[in-house]
């Protein structure tokens, strides 16, 4: 539910990848939030990219592009995607309606402030590179040099958590969010340093988690709760297959890789 004060508890989504069941379930499942802020992949693999725009535009106006956003709108040569990858971005392509192809090239390049606040930021890869993979804490450290912001929010790895840079320490934090239903777990930012901090991909997880993923983050608590959700996997896999894009991408679905 909206509130319309002062803004303080961000919704966080990333890589949602037209994946409108996981979308959907993430968005009923999130408590209060003042602004959404969505940090890239909104198309590609996933068989809804028109429904997944049309939800994402009406939840907010902070984006930040992805590189399945550029492919898909033709604005990057799919030579750079492996051949699966690169079917979805050509299927994708083609399904958009003119209006959404529009707008995937208006988006624009991470990183940008977390408005209003002045202490944080999104990106879709990295601070210094919207395309780097921050999936270790030495390319988070090196990163993390490139920028004065204390906060980003970044996804582009498909892995829900993140970095704490700190007078020469890089330490890796993964939210503990084990089982099968829905769950949450809440990581204070308290130490002084930087952090890179990962919501998790809403429509295609990789870390061995099934379940949709995305992330609260409250800016008077200092608090980012991350979230795990269920969700339709069987329908939303079952949807690729009939969209004819390569079955690989509904079975990654099923086991989160």
């Amino acid at each position: 539910m909206w509130r319309t004060w002062t803004i303080v508890r961000f919704l966080l989504l990333s890589d949602i990848h037209s994946n409108l069941d996981a979308l959907d379930a993430c968005i009923a499942a999130a408590p209060d939030f003042d602004a959404v802020a969505n940090l890239g992949d909104i198309v590609g693999y996933g068989a809804y990219p028109n429904e997944v725009i049309a939800r994402s535009r009406a939840l907010g106006n902070l984006f930040v592009r992805g590189n399945h956003d550029k492919a898909c709108a033709g604005m990057a040569d799919v030579r750079g995607f492996n051949q699966i990858a690169a079917a979805a971005v050509v299927w994708t392509h083609h399904e958009l309606s003119p209006d959404n192809l529009a707008w995937l090239k208006q988006l624009p390049q991470g990183p940008l402030p977390l408005a209003p606040l002045t202490d944080a930021q999104v990106a879709h890869g990295s601070p210094r590179d919207e395309d780097e993979y921050l999936l270790v804490s030495d390319h988070a450290a090196n990163s993390a040099s490139a920028t004065d912001i204390p906060v980003t929010f970044f996804g582009h790895t498909h892995m829900q958590g993140g970095f704490l840079v700190n007078d020469g320490q890089e330490i890796t934090f993964r939210p503990e969010t084990a089982g099968d239903g829905n769950s949450k777990y809440v990581y204070r930012l308290d130490k002084t340093g930087k952090y890179l901090v990962n919501p998790g991909s809403v429509g295609q997880p990789r870390d061995g988690d099934w379940r949709a993923a995305f992330a609260i983050f409250d800016s008077d608590e200092k608090t980012v709760t991350f979230y795990r959700v269920r969700y339709d996997v069987e329908k939303a896999a079952q949807k690729i297959r009939q969209a004819g894009l390569p079955d690989r991408l509904a079975d990654r679905l099923l086991v989160g890789r």
